[in-house]
């Protein structure tokens, strides 16, 4: 009688222990997620950071479109204040937009295409949007490995017992994954 305690006892330990590990493993990717994010948004930062910059460079060739400048304005304020990865991805996708606005600007004045200033800025933005293609894929291979372990079962049961919410992809739309063709050499 005593012995099957012991392995009624050495089960409940066994099942105990492997709820843990579970467990343990859905944290150490929620936090490798929230740390690869965190990359993506210093990225993200830098590049905020120059579109200013570029935009008063352009601005001093060209200054009767103001509606371009506004727009980069405004879609460079609202991907600064995105809250979730969804609502980042979307601000994103209109920056983008923005910029392809303000580049397709540029090439209408020989003068800027020619300035050293705007060169410099052109290859620190491109510099940056490779950094942020590189963290936003390293975002979403970590977040693929979480939803990947909170589907799997067993694994549901212990997501579900502990609320392990599904990670959000941080995704650009088809339209802004075409890299703008920008021809400062003519």
């Amino acid at each position: 009688m005593a012995w099957i305690l012991w392995i009624v006892l050495i089960l409940i330990v066994i099942i105990i222990l492997w709820l843990v590990g579970i467990y343990n493993r859905f944290i150490v990717l929620r936090n490798r997620m929230q740390g690869s994010w965190a990359q993506v948004d210093v990225q993200l930062k830098k590049r905020y950071d120059l579109i200013p910059n570029l935009v008063e460079t352009v601005k001093g060739y060209a200054k009767h479109e103001r509606e371009v400048f506004q727009s980069v304005t405004e879609a460079r304020s609202r991907a600064i204040n995105a809250g979730s990865v969804d609502e980042q991805a979307q601000a994103e996708n209109f920056l983008t937009g923005a910029l392809k606005s303000l580049f397709a600007v540029a090439e209408a004045y020989p003068d800027l295409k020619a300035n050293q200033n705007f060169l410099k800025l052109q290859e620190e933005l491109a510099a940056i949007e490779d950094k942020i293609a590189y963290a936003r894929q390293h975002f979403n291979d970590v977040v693929l490995a979480y939803n990947t372990l909170r589907q799997r079962f067993p694994e549901v049961v212990v997501a579900n017992m502990f609320s392990f919410t599904p990670g959000s992809y941080f995704e650009i739309e088809e339209a802004a994954r075409a890299v703008p063709k920008v021809d400062f050499g003519a």
